[in-house]
């Protein structure tokens, strides 16, 4: 039969393995950029992925849930219909996104599943009055 002390060391090596494998599990992938993703988007075609990019200036559709982030040298459609957002979403804000890159009719689209926005106070200069 196992002792008090045995079995606390089983069950405390039986919970560091599940939240190791929790870990490791749930690693989620870097970040990529817009050119990053748009150099070869085949190779994320249909893979949950994150990007970031910028929105560009007056893109923003809100009727048919969809804006335009870009890069230093590429552009992405993102369709947030179905996507949690944390509001502020507004041009020439840089921008995240978690979803899926899908190919519709010849162009790439994201759709997204999560969108969060930067915080323009951080970015913005201070203003003497």
């Amino acid at each position: 039969m196992l002792t008090h002390r045995s079995k606390l060391l089983i069950i405390g090596a039986v919970l560091m393995a599940a939240l190791a494998a929790t870990v490791l599990v749930s690693t989620p992938e870097a970040t990529r950029t817009v050119d990053e993703v748009m150099d070869d988007p085949n190779s994320v075609e249909g893979r949950e992925i994150a990007i970031r990019g910028e929105v560009l200036d007056g893109s923003i559709d809100s009727v048919n849930n969809l804006f335009i982030i870009h890069g230093e040298n590429s552009e992405l459609i993102i369709d947030f219909s179905n996507a949690q957002t944390s509001g502020g979403l507004e041009d020439n804000r840089t921008v995240y996104a978690e979803g899926i890159l899908v190919e519709k009719n010849g162009e790439w689209v994201f759709e997204a599943e999560v969108i969060k926005t930067s915080c323009p106070s951080k970015y913005e200069e201070a203003t003497d009055e």
